[in-house]
């Protein structure tokens, strides 16, 4: 069960948070801000100085609020002797966290191929963040996974995403250094002594409304790297409080990994997977 307040006046989240949920410890409310398990509106958050505004719904779940997935529910792109590819559903972890140890993608995954004792192994080759839809690829041993990863720079990574506003231009690049910050669970772009280099194409496919549906490749895989400089661009991600949307309802993080090319190796031959955007996309 989960908690809810109405926000009476305006006031930073957190410090909302702690006088409102006085039952709460800090350390709580911070594990549950990067745990996924606040709600403002109906819209996950994890931002600490996101502003409130007087008659906002803030909830607290006692567990994250993911898209539960029973057994043999998960969607099968492609599967040999060597991979498996998935569409992995939005709101469900790629693999375990020490607050999610069991609901997630590679144990839902290994259980519905598992056949009574013939348990089967697998490798997650990369990961998508727990609000993003798309194309997932796990691998069925580990030499395998060193052979895709050793040439993962080689990879064509493309997503499709709904932004707030119009991007000018239309198109274009995003050549922005990123630095995760652990203790926010948050990605800045700028230049600073641990950022890395991450650079982000975006193309404008479609404008509907206030917003606008983009096709993104990324030469490099950094953690929240396409949302960090989506926000960075004034345009974040509909639903994606933490890098700048406004708070409003929305169903889900408008972000889905579309297509992955992967290139040939010494295990696994050249292959493109290609997972269809969903309706509420």
């Amino acid at each position: 069960m989960g908690e809810k307040r109405q926000v009476k006046k305006e006031s930073p989240l957190f410090l909302f948070l702690t006088t409102s949920f006085s039952t709460w410890s800090k350390n709580k409310l911070r594990d549950r801000l990067r745990s996924g398990c606040v709600f403002v509106n109906g819209v996950q958050v994890s931002k600490y100085d996101l502003p409130l505004h007087t008659g906002d719904a803030v909830e607290i779940q006692a567990q994250p609020k993911v898209q539960r997935v029973s057994r043999g529910q998960l969607e099968i792109l492609f599967q040999d002797d060597a991979l498996v590819a998935i569409h992995k559903p939005h709101g469900l972890l790629s693999v375990a966290s020490a607050n999610e140890p069991r609901q997630h993608a590679l144990a839902l995954l290994r259980r519905q191929l598992s056949q009574g004792r013939s348990r089967v192994s697998l490798w997650p080759v990369h990961r998508l963040d727990r609000e993003t839809s798309g194309v997932l690829l796990f691998a069925k041993s580990r030499g395998v996974v060193d052979a895709i990863q050793k040439q993962w720079s080689e990879a064509k990574k493309t997503y499709l995403a709904v932004v707030e506003g119009h991007p000018r231009p239309a198109a274009g690049s995003i050549d922005q250094p990123l630095r995760m910050d652990a203790r926010g669970f948050r990605a800045h772009a700028g230049r600073h002594p641990e950022a890395v280099r991450a650079l982000t194409h975006f193309r404008t496919i479609a404008t509907v409304g206030e917003n606008a549906r983009l096709e993104i490749d990324i030469e490099t895989g950094r953690q929240h790297q396409i949302r960090a400089h989506l926000g960075w661009l004034g345009h974040p991600v509909l639903g994606d409080a933490r890098y700048g949307a406004s708070v409003r309802v929305v169903r889900r993080l408008a972000l889905h990994a579309w297509r992955l090319e992967i290139p040939e190796t010494d295990a696994s031959k050249a292959m493109l997977f290609v997972a269809e955007p969903p309706p509420d996309l």
